[in-house]
This record gives C-alpha cells, sequence and structure tokens, in this order.
C-alpha cells in the first residue's frame, strides 16, 4: 500500500482525497500557489510545498513543479484530482519515468479517449454505439459549415480535446454556424492548447446518463452503475443523481455493459466515467442512448455513486494504484437507496452567472447533509480558479425524499458577502419538471427567465429588518433632536402629538421598501434557522439560499447603489475577446456590449437597460482587472 502520497491539485477535491488518505494512515503532501497559500487544503496537509504564482498555467498546470515537490518531500505517489493535469498523458507518464505512481489509468488509456474524434472511432470499433457526426482532419471553416448542413440542425460543435463542459456550441441555425465555430475554437485553444473540433448531431429531448466504471491492473473492470446529469448550464453539470430516473433494469444492464466494453477495448485501469447521450423523447431506450466521451479521472459528481454503493472510490484509486484487485466483485455491488449531489458555486444568477469573489465571512450550511469544500468561514473564493464553494450530497431512501433534503440543504444556506446560486438550486429542485424527472440538458436554458429572477424577500424577513433597525442600539438611545432619533422618526413616520404610522422604510438589496411594521414580528425569524449578521446598521438576512442587505432608509440615499447602474464593470480579471457596440451608439435592454475570457470561459457583458454608450473603455485583445470600469451606460430620455 501507498505510504505517501502527493495531490495534485487544490480546493475541495484536496481536500476529500485527504480525508480518506489519513483515514487510510497515508501520509499526505499538498501542494500551493502563491493565492492559496493559506487555503484548507494546505491546513490539513501533513506537509504542503509551494509551487508557484497564484495563475494556474504557472503553478497547478506546471508538472516539473509537481514532480519535484514530491521528490523533494519522499511523496511515493502522486494522485491528480480532476481538472488541471487529470487528464495529460504527457504528465502521468512523466510522473511513471520518475519513478512515483501515478494514481489514475494508464497513460496509453487517458491518450486513447483523450481527443472525442479517436475516442468515437474506437468506441465503434468495439461495438458501442455513438452518435452520428463528422469526426474528420479537414478543419476548414468552409468545410465543417457543409458538414454541419450534411448532418442536419441542429448540431452540436465540439473540441476534440476538450472536456468539462468548455469548448461546446449548440448551433440551432446555419447563419449562426460561423460565429459559434469561431467562438468554440479560441476557447479550446485558450483550455486545451488545440482548437480541432468534431460536429454531432444535436439530440433535441436529450439527457446526460453516465457510467461510474473501474479498472484494475489484473485485468477485472466492474461498472457502479448510472448517475443523471442532465441539469446543466452551458454544458457545466448543476445538480446530478444516481441512479438514473426511468432507468429501467433492461436498459440499466445494456448501458452499463456497453460501459465496461468501453473501458476494456482501453484496458483501463482506476476509477473513470464513461457518458452517454440520451434521446428521452420516449423514454430512457438502450437503443436510443450514445457515446459521448470517457472522462480518465475521478468525476467531480462522483459522491453520489459513493452514496448508493456504499464504496469510497478514492480508497479504490489508491488500492488499485497499490497494485491491489479491485475491492469488490460485479455481482456484489448493488444500489441501495437515491443520491443527490448540487454544486454550490460563488456565482450571481442575476448577472448572467458571472463570479463572484472575495472573503467568505460568514458560511454557514444546513444540518445533516455531507458537504464537500475545500473553504472555510473567514477563507476567500480566489478570482483564479473555479469559483465552486462545495458539493451539497444527500442520500434517502427513494427520490422524492432526496429531492427534498437537497432542496432544504440548498434553502439552509448563509453565505455573505460572496454571492451564490444557492436559491437558484433551490428553486430548480422545486420545478415540478424535475419532480417528475421530467428534464432535458437544455430545461435550464428553456426556463432561465423564470429560474433566475431575483429572490423577493418574505414577509418574516422584512419585519425582522424593521425589528433589527427600528430597535438597534443607535435607535434606542436617540432623543428628539437628536440624529440617532431623527432616523428612528424617518423611519417610522414618526408624528408629535399624533398616532405612530406603523410603515417602516429601509433599502432591501438597495432598493427602497416600505414595511407594515408588527412590532416584535421578526424576532422569531433572527432567531430561527435562517441565519443573520449584523455590520454597523447594515444586517444580511437569509432565505430560501438568498441573501438580502437591509438597512434604515436614508434620504440622502448615501449608502443607496441603484439597480439601474449603467456602469458595467469587469467582475475577475480577464482579457477582452469581443466589443460589439461604440461610444454613443444607443443599446436596448439585454444587448451584447462585449466578452470577456476569465477562467477558460466567455463571459458575455450585456445592457442592464435601454440607453446610450457613454463612454468605452475595452478593446479586443485588452486585459482587464477585477471592478474596472469597461463602459457606462446612460438611460435615454
Amino acid at each position: 500500500m501507498i505510504q505517501s502520497l502527493l495531490i495534485a491539485n487544490r480546493g475541495e477535491i484536496a481536500c476529500r482525497i485527504i480525508r480518506t488518505a489519513r483515514r487510510m494512515g497515508i501520509r499526505t503532501v499538498a501542494v500551493y500557489s502563491d493565492a492559496d497559500a493559506k487555503a484548507l487544503h494546505v491546513r490539513q496537509a501533513d506537509e504542503a510545498v509551494h509551487i508557484g504564482p497564484s495563475p494556474a498555467r504557472e503553478s497547478y498546470l506546471v508538472g516539473a513543479k509537481i514532480i519535484a515537490a514530491a521528490k523533494a518531500t519522499g511523496a511515493e505517489a502522486i494522485h491528480p484530482g480532476y481538472g488541471f493535469l487529470s487528464e495529460n498523458a504527457e504528465f502521468a507518464q512523466s510522473v511513471i519515468d520518475a519513478g512515483l505512481i501515478w494514481v489514475g489509468p494508464k497513460p496509453a488509456s487517458i491518450t486513447a479517449m483523450g481527443l472525442k474524434d479517436a475516442a468515437k472511432k474506437l468506441m465503434q470499433a468495439a461495438g458501442v454505439p455513438c452518435t452520428p457526426g463528422y469526426l474528420g482532419e479537414n478543419q476548414d471553416p468552409a468545410h465543417l459549415a457543409d458538414e454541419a448542413a450534411k448532418i442536419g440542425y441542429p448540431v452540436l460543435i465540439k473540441a476534440v480535446a476538450g472536456g468539462g463542459g468548455k469548448g461546446m456550441r449548440l448551433v440551432e441555425a446555419p447563419a449562426d454556424f460561423a460565429d459559434a465555430l469561431a467562438s468554440c475554437q479560441r476557447e479550446a485553444a485558450a483550455s486545451f492548447g488545440n482548437d480541432h473540433v468534431l460536429i454531432e448531431k444535436y439530440v433535441l429531448s436529450p439527457r446526460h446518463i453516465e457510467v461510474q466504471v473501474f479498472g484494475d491492473a489484473h485485468g477485472n473492470v466492474v461498472h457502479l452503475f448510472e448517475r443523471d446529469c442532465s441539469l446543466q448550464r452551458r454544458h457545466q453539470k448543476v445538480i446530478e443523481e444516481a441512479p438514473a430516473p426511468g432507468m429501467d433494469e433492461a436498459t440499466r444492464e445494456a448501458v452499463c455493459a456497453a460501459a465496461v466494453r468501453a473501458a476494456k477495448a482501453v484496458d483501463y485501469e482506476g476509477a473513470g466515467t464513461i457518458e452517454f447521450i440520451a434521446d428521452a423523447s420516449e423514454g430512457l431506450r438502450a437503443d436510443r442512448i450514445w457515446f459521448m466521451e470517457m472522462n480518465t479521472r475521478l468525476q467531480v459528481e462522483h459522491p453520489v455513486t459513493e452514496e448508493i454503493t456504499g464504496v469510497d472510490l478514492v480508497e479504490w484509486q489508491l488500492r488499485v494504484a497499490s497494485g491491489e484487485p479491485l475491492p469488490l466483485r460485479q455481482e456484489e455491488l448493488s444500489i441501495n437507496g437515491w443520491a443527490m449531489e448540487a454544486r454550490l458555486y460563488a456565482e450571481n444568477p442575476e448577472t448572467g452567472f458571472l463570479p463572484s469573489t472575495g472573503p467568505l465571512d460568514l458560511l454557514r450550511f444546513g444540518e445533516g447533509t455531507r458537504i464537500e469544500t475545500g473553504v472555510e468561514e473567514g477563507d476567500a473564493v480566489s478570482p483564479f480558479y473555479d469559483p465552486m464553494i462545495a458539493k451539497i450530497v444527500v442520500k434517502a431512501s427513494d427520490r422524492n425524499l432526496a429531492i427534498a433534503d437537497l432542496a432544504q440543504a440548498c434553502r439552509s444556506v448563509s453565505i455573505e458577502p460572496v454571492k451564490t446560486n444557492a436559491w437558484f438550486l433551490a428553486r430548480l429542485l422545486d420545478r415540478p419538471e424535475f419532480v417528475t424527472g421530467d428534464v432535458t440538458t437544455g430545461f435550464i436554458a428553456a426556463n432561465l427567465d423564470v429560474l433566475t429572477e431575483a429572490p423577493k424577500p418574505p414577509g418574516a424577513l422584512l419585519q425582522a429588518a424593521a425589528d433589527n433597525a427600528i430597535f438597534h442600539d443607535d435607535f434606542v438611545q436617540g432623543r428628539v433632536g437628536d440624529p440617532d432619533f431623527d432616523r428612528l422618526s424617518g423611519l417610522l413616520g414618526f408624528r408629535l402629538n399624533a398616532p405612530l404610522n406603523c410603515k417602516a422604510r429601509l433599502l432591501v438589496n438597495g432598493d427602497e421598501t416600505t414595511v407594515d411594521y408588527q412590532p416584535d414580528g421578526g424576532w422569531d425569524y433572527l432567531n430561527g434557522p435562517g441565519g443573520w449578521s449584523q455590520l454597523g446598521q447594515v444586517t444580511m438576512l437569509f432565505a430560501d439560499g438568498a441573501a438580502f442587505e437591509t438597512r434604515p432608509f436614508r434620504h440622502d440615499g448615501g449608502a443607496h447603489h441603484s439597480a439601474h447602474d449603467g456602469d458595467i464593470l469587469s467582475p475577475m480579471p480577464g482579457k477582452i475577446i469581443a466589443v460589439e457596440v461604440s461610444e454613443g451608439q444607443a443599446v436596448t435592454k439585454g444587448q451584447k456590449l462585449l466578452t470577456l475570457e476569465a477562467m477558460k470561459m466567455e463571459h458575455t457583458l450585456t445592457a442592464p437597460f435601454d440607453g446610450v454608450v457613454t463612454e468605452l473603455n475595452a478593446t479586443p485583445g485588452g486585459q482587464v482587472q477585477v471592478e474596472a470600469l469597461l463602459a457606462r451606460i446612460e438611460a435615454g430620455e
């Protein structure tokens, strides 16, 4: 058995691996960049090595530094986690050549499955059903457009070296093909150093079904059943579950058998996932489920498989890498219960899911759930890496109970000042289409306006905000003529020698709100599970996973940040890819202004309302810092 392990990763997956390694008595070594010097995975490991500046390309993506750290600390093995170098065959071979143990599949297996076009040809030869499409070498845009026309719209453009939802574009009409291709190739080049693409027929009622497989060095391969990851946004998984709803035993047997054939075709060792696309227009049928790709690593959503099988997949990885056979045979594996996972991100659904970085001054989760995270209260979300805060995982005896438990867990999240998608997740889980299992990978996009509508504070929260503002110490001690008392008078509509006007005036997330105040009507809420925090006269209250900043109303508006502010600020450091407007141009609400590349993803910034571009500070190719003023929109007369 491996005695010492270096984790070539960061965040929640590094912490997850450390937890199992510690239970197995394995010494752990963390690596960290400048930005992660005080990160949780560094604090938890037995030893930690600094490997460079904050940008991943100068630290976590530099294989030589990671191998040197392993050598310097006496680590026997390297676990890559997911992302970064986890599916880099050249790095895997370098680890082996350095005399270290690679906790992952053979480099040849990674190579075989690394390029989507080559992998599909291999799968076709192995008898694994594949979606129709173009896998050729000719990458001329005109030729690709012709091939798309032959396949028939809609089509999906996919980077052959892609993964993690990056380098994918849905094209529904020929007129959109050229722009989508260029955008996909830019993202693919930035993320994978390879801008080659393939084209697939886009399934109109698609569900994402994937199968967890595991192989060892003794020729054994098993599956650990399927997961359903159909709830996606921009090809990024949002909520995952196991098993898949509507999957009968015959279909499960056929799909899982195909996954095992796929793994055996590349002599697979370790943890891997075979991803399938299903045409669910007539339910889940074995003859309507096709191979998409293989992820030659541990998946982000692996906890749901662990929950229904009782298997620690990281432990299996370490045992297989140590040369041991698989701990269980196929007939010893079974499904027990239902598990779901929601990915909690530091992002703002109201602003197109732009990442929200900064300190986690308050970080609270509900009880009774499995939380996989790489941060604690007082840590920060860095602009340099993926903004996932945690994975919230539940297990129940059936699907309906799992949905209810996960929805309640998302509603119980209290985080500030960073914005999160917790309320969006809870809203998704409450949708009747999801409850009945009738969703496709396009569900979020089709219902985006409803799902991202700004949450409204419940009445009990407003009463609590009024109570807290009125009876804040600054107010209670006021006297007529004193500024504090004047604020209290203005808040409640106080009038000398007249009945009290019980309407409290507040600012809630910057908007003026009038509350029909009931004395002490909010104290039960303040003492309840929702959570709250206080900083001066600002009270943060939480409801249904959303945070509401409340404060007394001030006539001077000094603390009021208008919801209609036309300043277009950069949400994070990045590079301007495209500018779609010019100074003096009239724009309409929602119109595309510019595209920012950050965190290897393209982010579109749009006009917040109808108006005119009065200032433009963005040029294509320019580098910008967080909160840089890119453009200013002023409302038209």
